[in-house]
């Protein structure tokens, strides 16, 4: 459920059941559609670009759109486009930018040699043999 005081929504492409929603390109999809409500409206010369109030964008390796509540007050029906189709194709949405993915631990302080080197630091340096040149 939408709050009624929330001042953008996060319209994630994932679906309730975890999968990731295709096509690949439905954010640009969706905030293509929603372009000409901008403020000031769409006028003639203009060029192609996204409204303001609905841009497409990636968190955390996820496609998104963001949907301002400025477009709810200037027109009422795209606002209900856009929950509608989350609502329509089972998408999460929130009314906070999803957090930010847990810092990724690099490969060698994964592997259990490189812990207990870690963990006793009077553990033994083991000397590697370099090749002789012929």
């Amino acid at each position: 459920m939408i709050s009624p005081t929330a001042k953008e929504i996060f319209i994630q492409g994932i679906t309730r059941d975890g999968r990731t929603f295709r096509p690949s390109d439905w954010a640009e999809r969706l905030a293509g559609v929603m372009s000409s409500f901008r403020p000031g409206g769409a006028f003639p010369g203009s060029y192609l670009s996204y409204s303001p109030w609905c841009e497409p964008t990636t968190i955390n390796g996820v496609k998104c759109v963001i949907v301002n509540r400025d477009l709810r007050d200037a027109e009422p029906m795209a606002w209900d486009f856009c929950v509608n189709f989350a609502k329509d194709n089972d998408l999460q949405v929130s009314e906070v930018s999803p957090a930010p993915p847990a810092p990724a631990v690099p490969k060698a302080a994964q592997t259990p040699v490189a812990a207990a080197v870690r963990s006793d630091p009077a553990a033994p340096v083991i000397p590697v043999e370099q090749p002789k040149a012929d």
